[in-house]
């Protein structure tokens, strides 16, 4: 991954995570192909990861393409709910309502 992984890779990702506006939420995917890299979600999802060396980022924003929280992002859910983000069950955004229209 190394290889793939550059500053201006990581950059161009969080540029457009910073464009996902309040309340709404984007997948990885969805990321992946406004990059013009459609079969990298998995890459998207390793930058977000470590967003927080880059920068104060709405990464929170961010969801797999059914809407489930990350694993490991204990306070996701908390923010998204102060954003108004509407939920189907207790771990998974209302993708319907919610994704970011792009």
């Amino acid at each position: 991954m190394a290889s793939i992984l550059t500053e201006d890779l990581v950059y161009e990702i969080l540029s457009v995570v910073e464009e996902i506006p309040e309340g709404k939420v984007a997948s990885y995917g969805q990321i992946a192909r406004l990059i013009g890299r459609d079969k990298n979600a998995r890459l998207v999802g390793k930058v977000l990861s470590m967003a927080e060396y880059y920068g104060k980022y709405p990464c929170h924003r961010v969801v797999n393409h059914a809407g489930r929280l990350a694993p490991h992002f204990y306070v996701q859910k908390e923010l998204l709910l102060a954003e108004h983000v509407e939920f189907k069950d207790s771990w998974h955004v209302d993708m319907s309502k919610c994704q970011w229209d792009c």
